[in-house]
């Protein structure tokens, strides 16, 4: 049974500090995580993608001559606000409680059960698990770790059911400023209003939704979009805002491109004076490769797990598998079911977690044999 390493790792805490100031961060996590490989006999390496922030690279090494494979998890949380008890893991009617059970450490405890059992079989083909750093943030671990180790095939176990996810969306952030003169309430030819410039981007941005919304939907993720997550300016009402900011999110789908959104963005602000944009963070969509080993093989490990045929679906979030995918490597999404994902209430269905690891088991014997 799964639920004393899932309530260990559940027990330390890994938030994220990029996304709350003073977060624990992955280092205790990553010390516990590469002390249990290393007994478990794997080889063990500790990568630092920035000072403080590791990941955790382990191989079950293979005989040699057959295809290997990654396995992906992340170490990060996001925070726990409105959470009681985050850190102290309870069981209920079959469900393990805390934060990161669901999103994601039961699913690195069934990748850590599974290169267990994996390192005693001695395939072909190596296994590669990966405890990574940051996903919730800016996926510094799974970019490091790329950088420095391959495989054949990925996993990424995100939570999932034990459905196979093969797409999900990508995403774009990006910053207008609309610049205006500050002066006082009463004297309206020294100012200008930030704010008011701002007012066409927005009717602008709507209409740019409007017409999203008029594309036919991809198959498996559904309808790109864009909406506004922030805007501000101002300072008191007896003042003229000399800026405005507003920040917003577009929301890709596999065929789409950053570049495809930096021109939407930029005809946003076309011909408006005094108005800027920057481009910040963009992660691209990910669409699996349906012809790949990796994605028959993990659906035939679900289908001797649990006796139905599994089930091939899109999600919306945005996962690390787009970066491997990326780099060459055929992946798929497949974890274990739960709900609560950076929600105040967080859990994961234990009885999952026993058909991930076991369906992960028997993909690497297939893909490795």
């Amino acid at each position: 049974m799964p639920e004393e390493l899932i309530a260990a790792l559940v027990s330390i805490d890994s938030v994220n500090p990029e996304l709350v100031p003073g977060g624990a961060g992955e280092a205790e996590l990553a010390a516990f995580v590469a002390g249990w490989l290393r007994e478990a006999g794997l080889e063990v390496t500790v990568d630092e993608a920035a000072p403080e922030r590791p990941s955790v690279v382990a191989v079950a090494r293979g005989r040699g001559g057959g295809a290997s494979l990654m396995l992906n998890a992340h170490l990060d949380t996001v925070g726990v606000e409105g959470m009681a008890a985050p850190f102290d893991p309870e069981i209920r009617d079959g469900r393990l409680y805390g934060r990161g059970a669901y999103d994601m450490k039961a699913s690195l405890a069934a990748c850590m059960l599974a290169a267990a059992r994996l390192s005693a079989d001695a395939l072909a083909g190596d296994v590669v698990l990966t405890a990574v750093a940051d996903e919730e943030h800016a996926s510094v671990g799974t970019r490091s770790v790329l950088r420095r180790w391959g495989a054949d095939a990925a996993i990424v176990t995100e939570p999932t059911g034990l459905r196979v996810c093969v797409a999900h969306k990508g995403f774009v952030w990006a910053e207008i400023e609309a610049a205006g003169r500050a002066a006082h309430g009463s004297r309206p030819s020294e100012g200008i209003d930030a704010i008011t410039r701002m007012a066409p981007v927005l009717a602008r941005l709507a209409e740019l939704q409007a017409s999203l919304d008029a594309r036919p939907p991809h198959p498996l993720v559904g309808a790109p979009s864009v909406h506004a997550s922030q805007i501000e300016g101002g300072q008191e009402l007896s003042s003229y805002p000399a800026r405005c900011r507003l920040a917003l999110e577009r929301r890709t789908v596999p065929g789409e491109t950053v570049d495809d959104v930096r021109r939407e963005a930029e005809a946003l602000i076309d011909g408006i004076e005094g108005v800027e944009l920057s481009v910040g963070l963009a992660r691209e969509p990910f669409a699996a490769d349906r012809e790949a080993a990796v994605v028959d093989a993990i659906a035939r490990g679900v289908e001797a797990v649990t006796g139905l045929p599994a089930e091939v679906y899109g999600d919306t979030p945005w996962m690390d598998a787009a970066l491997t995918q990326a780099a060459g490597i055929p992946t798929v999404v497949f974890g274990p079911a739960g709900a609560g994902a950076h929600a105040a209430e967080e859990w994961v269905d234990l009885a999952s977690v026993e058909a991930c690891t076991e369906a992960l088991v028997a993909c690497a014997r297939e893909l490795c044999a």
